[in-house]
């Protein structure tokens, strides 16, 4: 259950799920979730997404299949040099996940620094520091049909490097596109949208690791289905709570946060070894 609610909270807000999920599992000595519990806390997330966004999901699947119907009609080709905004979104959202097929060769690597509890606090910290000045630098007017191939690759480029533990998906990715010019509104929902792709690309991956390993356990269902429901539920509030904030401006609230958790773990984590007897 705690960890259903933190995957909720950290998955959407910007301050980092992964890197929570080490802090907690680090300090608090939580036992590590099995491989499938994890993929299906990831999962339930996505639910959330598509259900707060589920007009654009089904405006963007229409169009895909109206698009392929204008390739064989003379009409659709007269018209497409001025697409809809859902069927341009299905380009912006397919080069800005692009980026991620850089990182997959360096996936284990990546994973393997949310052991250490030092790096995860810096990167926090870092984190505090992309959100402060998110406020104060970003914004624009830029939406889903003047957001350019560049842009949307350049906020790519950013959701990769938020595969760090301690770095935010979303913080990076929102601030990103603000940078860039992005209206608020849409940077936040080009941002979620992108998670998409993202979060189903990796946990159809694990899956398929998981299913390899025959780890399912019949008798851990119950649990299963109780984080995923805290984590679903909680995550469709996280997502309005940003959603408010980044329309009211107030978006780099959160770097305050990072960076209280940030310093606090950091110190933890360079003074419990020292007093922690050798054994």
């Amino acid at each position: 259950m705690i960890l259903g609610v933190v995957q909720g909270v950290a998955e959407f807000l910007p301050i980092s799920s992964s890197g929570h999920l080490s802090l907690l599992q680090y300090f608090f000595r939580l036992e590590e979730p099995d491989a499938l519990y994890n993929i299906l806390l990831h999962f339930a997330t996505l639910v959330a997404v598509c259900v707060v966004y589920r007009r654009d999901i089904a405006d963007m699947i229409v169009e895909f299949f109206r698009m392929l119907a204008s390739f064989f009609t003379t009409t659709g080709r007269r018209g497409a040099g001025n697409p809809p905004e859902a069927r341009r979104m299905i380009l912006l959202l397919i080069v800005g996940t692009l980026p991620l097929f850089l990182v997959l060769p360096f996936d284990d690597a990546v994973e393997g620094l949310g052991a250490n509890p030092v790096f995860v606090s810096a990167m926090l910290l870092v984190t505090g520091c992309i959100l402060f000045l998110s406020d104060r630098y970003g914004g624009g007017r830029k939406n889903g049909r003047t957001a350019t191939v560049k842009d949307v690759a350049l906020v790519g480029l950013a959701q990769g490097l938020a595969t760090i533990p301690g770095l935010s998906r979303s913080g990076t990715t929102i601030s990103a596109g603000m940078a860039l010019g992005f209206e608020r509104s849409f940077a936040v929902r080009f941002s979620f949208l992108l998670s998409l792709p993202a979060v189903l690309g990796a946990t159809l991956l694990k899956v398929v690791k998981v299913a390899q390993a025959g780890e399912f356990d019949a008798e851990l269902l119950p649990m299963y289905l109780t984080g995923m429901v805290i984590a679903g539920v909680v995550g469709y509030f996280s997502i309005s709570l940003v959603k408010l904030l980044a329309d009211k401006g107030r978006f780099g609230s959160f770097a305050y946060y990072c960076w209280i958790v940030g310093l606090v773990s950091l110190i933890a984590g360079l003074i419990l070894p020292m007093l922690t007897p050798a054994a």
